[in-house]
């Protein structure tokens, strides 16, 4: 089995895969410090609570953007596994071409995303990832990824709305039932989530007239909010929740098949 982990700024997504097969999937806050014990300890819950032993994980593999919790989240799993590991990101030897003028600098997650659109879908793809920010990656059917967009995300613009503005409360991340609020919680969400709907159709569509290979790319949605945006949404065309980590699970098996 083979334990992989998508540490994101504000959540770490981790899944177990049998083969192909997602068994389970789980969300935990990145933003609590914890040892490598404190990691062994979480995972030894997690892993218990579907009944499966540590003993047969036989692979981790992780992407993270938090580097401080990359190490201790790394050496918890192989202490309570005792599985080989691997770091996936930029500088992995994986089969897909990084066309950017920093191609180190490129997120792990947006490396993963994009890896796991062209081996999938074998077309030209936008990957848009709602997460902290709300990420646009753009990858080639021929798997050359060529840069992408990055805009602040649903729940961060929120947020610095609540934050900035005395007489607004916090409010739901939930369409309201109509465009033009009768009260001001529905102003608000309205905003929030009709703003942030516009924003991707937009984006994508400036994407799209500048796509460099003339053909139509196909729109997928991942991370914690694209269940809860698609609909909202006119571009994208596919909800994937699971997409970074089925990459990953791609790059294991491509890196140890290499």
């Amino acid at each position: 089995m083979l334990l992989v982990a998508d540490v994101g700024n504000t959540e770490t997504t981790l899944g177990l895969f049998a083969g192909d097969r997602l068994l389970a999937q789980w969300r935990v806050m990145t933003e609590i410090p914890r040892t490598r014990d404190e990691f062994a300890l979480l995972l030894a819950g997690l892993l218990q609570r579907v009944e499966v032993a540590p003993s047969r994980v036989t692979g981790v593999a992780i992407g993270s953007v938090v580097p401080g919790v990359t190490t201790p989240l790394r050496d918890g799993a192989v202490a309570l596994t005792g599985a080989p590991s691997r770091l996936i990101g930029a500088g992995s030897a994986l089969p897909i071409v990084l066309e950017a003028d920093e191609p180190h600098a490129v997120g792990a997650d947006r490396v993963i995303n994009t890896l796991a659109a062209s081996r999938l879908y074998g077309r030209d793809c936008i990957v848009v990832d709602l997460g902290t920010a709300t990420t646009f990656d753009c990858i080639t059917a021929a798997g050359v990824f060529v840069g992408g967009v990055i805009a602040p995300g649903v729940r961060t613009s929120a947020e610095t709305l609540f934050r900035r503005t005395a007489k607004l409360s916090a409010t739901e991340l939930e369409a309201p039932p109509r465009v033009i609020g009768r009260r001001t919680d529905e102003a608000i969400r309205s905003g929030v989530m009709f703003g942030n709907a516009a924003m991707i159709d937009g984006i994508v569509d400036r994407i799209c007239d500048a796509w460099p290979t003339g053909a139509v790319p196909y729109v997928i949605a991942t991370g914690g909010l694209a269940e809860v945006l698609a609909p909202l949404c006119r571009r994208i065309e596919l909800v994937v929740p699971e997409l970074t980590l089925v990459g990953l699970r791609l790059a294991w098996e491509y890196l140890e098949g290499a």
